[in-house]
């Protein structure tokens, strides 16, 4: 296949789409799920909050297991064929979802199986962007963002919209099945990017020399990577909370259905977040040219600002200002997400831009991990209103350690890698 000098704009909607089918296969398990705990006699799996907590738990920490070496594998195989086997592999995962009869087959298809195809497909997705992408990085990274959004949307309306007229098992076959479908078209269409003169030596080297553990080190002895990393494991420790437990929430606590709560508890977020990301990715690299700490003063600032939607959306009874705080969270949040990769690799040697990606994952989704069981045993206990409020200040603690590193640690780290 031929490749245009504008192929970088093919690659990222190859890779935009494969992230949204990502995240849309992520969501489904937390859309229909009102419907998995129903009792047997109903069409459900008669699940408890705690069992439904575990099978979140047990997916993130699986993924958080194995994205480190998918990470690795990343700078020293090709990308195209990672990324692309993961598509296939985790949207097969999806379909057989479909067939689970009890906790078991669930942590087998959906944690395990599901989650371990994940894990192979972010490290890779995003070095291979990113090295398609050089002057227009953030800009393409914030427009890749973007799929994260439409995809929980769109999974959001449709899934729960498919598990109440059709069941929950077929919300999972016919995004399994698109899935699948997209994979066979990148097979064909997606290339590894080829060095140019004067990279090819360079290239080989990197490859020959490129060690998990040194990189491990790496990540974490550089003080603004660790702060990154730390920051990114509070961040996916909000999300995955959040979007496992907000369509239950809107569900049980304000008599939805259960279309409406996917449907109202992703859009509003996700709506501004996308508005957000862009003019985020923008900013971003227009305020980089005088300063590139301030892409992580963004990211801390984001998290700060994102931190009272939190409290309010826990704690509100009246739904125009929990759609407010919704759209708030989102719209605020978008800026740590436009500048995650940019930041990590403006202070890590490009040779190790997949292995740090996975490190960085690794660490937020083993923290993350831990977030819907802790919501669920809250829940239980106090209500998912305490769980969802809890989570501010996380986000504040974050937010005041990245506005700190972005003045002690980051122009150091910057310069030390240009």
């Amino acid at each position: 296949m031929k490749i245009s000098k504008n192929y970088k704009w093919e690659v990222l909607l190859l890779l935009w789409i494969a992230y949204f089918l990502n995240q849309a296969d992520r969501q489904i398990f937390n859309v229909v799920l009102p419907l998995i705990k129903m009792p047997t006699a109903q069409g459900g799996l008669g699940l408890s909050d705690i069992e439904v907590g575990t099978i979140a738990t047990v997916f993130n920490l699986i993924y958080a297991f194995l994205v480190p070496i998918a990470g690795w594998f990343g700078d020293l195989f090709s990308r195209k064929w990672i990324v692309t086997v993961s598509v296939l592999f985790w949207s097969v995962a999806t379909m057989f979802t479909g067939f689970s009869s009890g906790i078991l087959s669930l942590i087998l298809f959906r944690s395990m199986a599901t989650g371990g195809g994940e894990a192979f497909f972010g490290p890779a997705n995003y070095s291979l962007l990113a090295s398609y992408h050089k002057e227009t990085r953030s800009f393409a990274m914030s427009l890749h963002q973007t799929a994260y959004y439409i995809g929980i949307i769109l999974t959001g309306f449709v899934a729960g919209y498919v598990g109440e007229h059709y069941g929950w098992r077929s919300a999972f076959y016919i995004f399994g099945s698109i899935g699948v479908i997209h994979g066979v078209v990148m097979l064909v269409r997606l290339r590894d990017r080829k060095p140019v003169e004067g990279e090819l030596a360079e290239v080989v080297v990197a490859k020959e020399k490129v060690n998990l553990w040194d990189c491990f080190r790496l990540v974490f002895r550089t003080p603004t990577s660790a702060c990154l990393t730390i920051g990114f494991a509070g961040l996916i420790f909000v999300l995955t909370g959040y979007l496992t437990w907000m369509p239950t929430y809107l569900y049980e606590n304000f008599g939805m259905s259960l279309s409406q709560a996917g449907l109202h508890s992703m859009l509003y977020t996700h709506l501004f977040a996308f508005v957000g990301i862009i003019i985020a990715g923008r900013l971003s690299d227009k305020l980089a040219k005088k300063n590139p700490a301030r892409r992580m003063l963004m990211q801390g600032l984001g998290l700060l600002v994102a931190a009272p939607c939190l409290l309010l959306m826990g704690n509100s009874t009246v739904m125009l200002t929990i759609y407010i705080a919704l759209a708030g969270f989102g719209f605020a949040r978008a800026f740590f997400d436009a500048n995650t990769y940019t930041v990590l690799y403006d202070v890590i040697p490009e040779k190790y831009h997949s292995t740090a990606s996975g490190i960085m994952i690794m660490t937020g989704f083993g923290v993350g991990s831990l977030s819907p069981l802790i919501l669920g045993l809250i829940k239980s206990v106090w209500g998912l209103s305490m769980g969802l409020s809890s989570l501010a200040i996380l986000w504040v603690l974050c937010g005041v350690l990245l506005i700190f590193a972005h003045v002690r640690f980051y122009p150091k780290d910057y310069a030390r890698n240009h």
